[in-house]
């Protein structure tokens, strides 16, 4: 059975970071490319940054400078690193897989 567990999520202040883990089960974590999405009562649903099988990443234009995807494989743990975060960044973060996997989701609030 496939798991994916979210963490890290909270209350920061704009300009602060944070860092979610995901932890990846029941399956070969380092053969799929992984995906971290938000999804916000205005916005709806965004994908905000995807990670290969080797490495190459990608992302929203909004994340883009502010936001670092990365894997390990060894640990079979999703990151995303986050900086500089603004209020629109609130939102629920899922890890999510390519054949369509969800974490429960980690909350993430931007807030003074």
């Amino acid at each position: 059975e496939v798991q994916l567990q979210a963490s890290g999520g909270g209350l920061v202040q704009p300009g602060g970071s944070l860092r979610l883990s995901c932890a990846a089960s029941g399956y070969a974590f380092k053969n799929f490319a992984m995906s971290w999405l938000r999804q916000t009562q205005g916005k709806g649903l965004e994908r905000v940054a995807d990670i290969m099988n080797d490495d190459k990443t990608a992302y929203v234009d909004s994340a883009k400078g502010r936001f670092t995807i990365s894997r390990d494989n060894g640990k079979s743990t999703l990151y995303l690193q986050m900086n500089n975060l603004k209020p629109e960044d609130t939102a629920m973060y899922y890890c999510t897989t390519p054949f369509g996997s969800w974490g429960q989701g980690t909350l993430v609030t931007v807030s003074s």
